[in-house]
């Protein structure tokens, strides 16, 4: 593991590694909720921007678009390693680092805008990781993050991985949902940030439920690595419980499933 990433964040960026490249599929269904989320934060060109948590670099691609000078950091070498080849087939100039999202290699104020889609709401120190994303933002610019609620489907999807996982840590880790709630996101931003919120709805769209299971459990971090994990008996059972899940959401064309989220905008105090 790299120097990069602290010990405690080792486990966590294994995980979310493992969809490699096939992780910019799984950011593709996210894809109107990140434009949503630029929008929002609405880059300007030249500004320095950070995409914390950028994954494959979808956000990153759709921010240096607007013609803002963008770096990109995540925990994943062999997500970053896609970002920059994907960048560079497209002809966009942008800075990609391996990174931890609780401690950044950044200087304090070096970015004029932040951006996270559903990256840092799953940093295992949430407190952590707020500070730094304060730290590293300048006094004026701007935040813009996407958040799953804590009662929407993605959510219903990590409860339907749960049975399958080892038993938590005594105490449990902070749930990532925690920051679906305005309340929680402005006990952790409030004090840096004026923050305002709205409501949005990412559409996931696939032919199958079944198709929606092949999608995660090759390029979902998170999916991956439990189904892997499982002997062959509880892998099928998890992957029963997962079609079961999505095929609630049929259409004669497939599967719609409405994935509600908060994005927040902050203005640095």
């Amino acid at each position: 593991m790299s120097d990069a990433i602290q010990p405690h964040n080792a486990k966590p960026a294994r995980i979310w590694n493992a969809g490699g490249a096939r992780y910019n599929e799984i950011s593709r269904g996210i894809a109107d909720s990140i434009a949503h989320c630029v929008l929002r934060l609405d880059p300007k060109p030249g500004e320095r921007v950070l995409d914390l948590a950028t994954g494959t670099g979808w956000t990153s691609r759709v921010v240096a678009r607007c013609g803002a000078q963008v770096t990109g950091v995540d925990l994943g070498a062999d997500l970053i390693a896609f970002a920059a080849e994907q960048a560079r087939a497209e002809s966009l100039d942008i800075a990609y680092r391996l990174g931890d999202a609780e401690a950044l290699p950044f200087a304090d104020g070096a970015f004029d805008a932040v951006v996270s889609t559903f990256g840092v709401m799953f940093a295992s120190r949430p407190e952590a990781a707020a500070a730094e994303l304060a730290r590293v933002c300048r006094r004026g610019g701007r935040i813009a993050l996407t958040t799953w609620t804590p009662d929407g489907a993605v959510f219903r999807m990590f409860s339907v991985m749960k049975p399958y996982l080892p038993p938590p840590s005594d105490p449990a880790p902070p749930s990532p949902f925690d920051w679906g709630d305005p309340e929680r996101i402005t006990g952790l931003l409030g004090q840096d940030f004026e923050l305002a919120f709205e409501s949005g709805t990412s559409f996931f769209r696939e032919p199958s439920a079944e198709a929606a299971w092949e999608r995660f459990v090759t390029g979902y971090g998170p999916t991956k690595v439990l189904a892997d994990s499982l002997d062959d008996a509880r892998r099928a059972d998890l992957r029963r419980d997962f079609i079961a899940l999505h095929a609630q959401y049929a259409t004669p064309l497939g599967i719609c499933v409405p994935r509600a989220y908060w994005v927040t905008r902050g203005i640095r105090r």
